[in-house]
């Protein structure tokens, strides 16, 4: 296998091309993954379109973050998986990690074995256990991990609130903040998805076109001191803050556009950076995925339903434009790459 089919953004904000490109070999503490099944972010679309295509830097460029496959070549120094092992894993950039393409890499200790596609955990991981950085920067709420000793149930009946819930990041913030005992759980959604995220943990279900504050209330007169908005528009992050206690912590996924002349300065802001090959936030990722393959198998997370796209990889674009027009609900798309 000395080429593989790839998808190559060929240019910045340009255009999306299938060709053939190198195989790469995996190198120490890699693997070889042969992509079954790659899911699609918006972080893909708005790397294409947007200022963010500033993320990249050589073109042509493969995309993806968040791949399924099986393991084709095992780098040296790599212990617990070997060939044919199913894996999930976070692909990243440069193009050798990305996961829009036909075999990609993966850095072991950020895999896991399975057979589904949770990259959403990353994120949503971070979000609430991610904290302060060397550089100051706030990632994260810095709660104690799931997975570590005293980190299950820790939070008992401390209310928490998810706005943006059928999103693949939102259900899996949702089934996390269930672990941590957060009760209620409330979020945001359309109606019609309302038992579905009951299904994963949520308590309440808030329709999302109705006032957030007002709703809120009406459900616990307890102070919000975590809110987690995992839409992160100018228009949430606004109610979000509304919500939010004095002393509490509002989590973004992108920058936070929060007037400053009307900031509460007690309330923490906090945008996070949903990748563990950030190596900041590497030893935390770690630890994720060394737990995620139980975290799987219990059942105690469950994998986003998933939408295929057609095609394989020449349909990814066609993905890309369905999820930018947020024209997805409640399901993860994924493309197949050998199809």
């Amino acid at each position: 296998m000395p080429t593989h089919k790839a998808l190559l953004l060929v240019e910045k904000l340009g255009n999306f091309v299938v060709r053939d490109i190198e195989t790469p070999k995996p190198g120490p503490g890699e693997l070889l993954v042969e992509v079954k099944a790659a899911g699609v972010n918006p972080r893909d679309w708005k790397i294409q379109s947007t200022s963010m295509s500033d993320f990249v830097t050589h073109y042509p460029a493969v995309l993806g973050m968040d791949a399924a496959g099986v393991v084709k070549e095992v780098g040296v120094g790599v212990t617990g998986f070997d060939v044919a092992d199913r894996v999930v894993y976070q692909g990243f950039y440069p193009n050798r990690q990305a996961t829009f393409q036909q075999y990609s890499i993966a850095i072991a200790e950020v895999a896991a074995k399975g057979a589904t596609i949770p990259l959403a955990i990353n994120a949503a991981a971070f979000g609430l256990y991610s904290g302060k950085i060397s550089t100051g920067e706030l990632r994260g709420a810095g709660l104690v991990p799931v997975w570590e000793e005293g980190g299950r149930g820790k939070y008992a009946d401390q209310p928490f609130l998810v706005i943006g819930g059928s999103s693949s990041l939102g259900q899996q913030a949702i089934q996390l903040a269930k672990l941590s005992g957060f009760n209620p759980i409330i979020t945001t959604a359309s109606p019609h998805n309302a038992e579905f995220l009951k299904s994963l943990g949520a308590t309440h279900v808030i329709d999302r076109s109705a006032p957030l504050s007002t709703s809120v209330k009406a459900i616990t007169p307890e102070p919000i001191k975590y809110v987690h908005d995992v839409v992160s528009s100018k228009e949430t992050q606004e109610a979000a803050y509304e919500v939010v206690a004095p002393g509490g912590t509002l989590i973004l996924v992108l920058a936070s556009a929060i007037d400053e002349s009307k900031a509460d300065k007690s309330v923490t802001v906090a945008s996070t950076f949903g990748t563990a090959h950030d190596p900041a936030q590497r030893a935390l990722g770690v630890g994720l995925y060394k737990n995620l393959t139980q975290l799987l198998e219990s059942g105690d997370i469950k994998p986003n339903k998933v939408e295929v796209i057609p095609n394989g990889l020449a349909g990814l674009p066609d993905g890309l434009e369905k999820l930018k027009a947020h024209k997805v609900s409640a399901s993860k798309l994924i493309a197949q790459p050998w199809a």
